[in-house]
């Protein structure tokens, strides 16, 4: 199977978010997609060599889930924005979810916006855990270390210096309030919808 990567182009003109910004952003996604085809065609013709036990198939199957994840996260991170944004509904399970589990969607945006706002690389995610019946946010180093076994990504906002410092420079804050005028909550309520049926 070969990964095809999506477009996203309906994001351009998005207030806040330059297009320049955003194509540079797209290529870069576009790079995780040839990369995990390109690792995954790697790896079976390695296996195919009886080469599984080798110190290169080690490395590159460590980095398979760099490139993977780095792919996945972004189409999530694409998929849950548009275009003026879209408001959570008052009645959605979600919106509810995070007043149970939040105290309130305000107390909830402050936490997410912090976590963002935490320095390094890397994402924020608003993880379902459905063991616990809980949402928590969550910080991700890089893109493959700091995700939660098992819960479900519901909300994802990429905090990498790619995705604001055209436009924002160093003012990573002011990219985190233009990042949530974007956010399709409607995106983000069928996540929730389809964890917890």
């Amino acid at each position: 199977m070969t990964y095809q990567a999506m477009n996203y182009e309906k994001l351009l003109g998005t207030e806040g978010l330059s297009n320049q910004l955003l194509n540079n952003h797209f290529t870069l996604y576009n790079g995780y997609v040839t990369n995990t085809n390109k690792l995954m065609d790697e790896l079976a013709e390695l296996e195919k060599q009886g080469k599984a036990g080798t110190p290169q198939y080690a490395e590159m199957k460590r980095r398979f889930g760099w490139e993977f994840d780095g792919m996945r996260l972004h189409e999530l991170y694409f998929g849950n924005m548009v275009k003026g944004g879209a408001a959570l509904e008052t009645k959605s399970k979600l919106c509810a979810k995070i007043a149970e589990d939040f105290g309130s969607f305000e107390n909830w945006a402050k936490q997410f916006k912090a976590v963002g706002a935490m320095r390094g690389i890397g994402w924020t995610v608003l993880y379902f855990d459905p063991a616990g019946n809980k949402l928590i946010n969550t910080w991700i180093g890089e893109h493959d270390t700091g995700h939660l076994a098992g819960a479900a990504p519901i909300l994802i906002m990429d905090v990498f210096e790619h995705a604001f410092m055209i436009d924002y420079g160093l003012k990573r804050a002011d990219y985190i309030e233009a990042f949530f005028k974007a956010i399709d909550w409607a995106a983000a309520a069928q996540r929730f919808d389809a964890v917890t049926r």
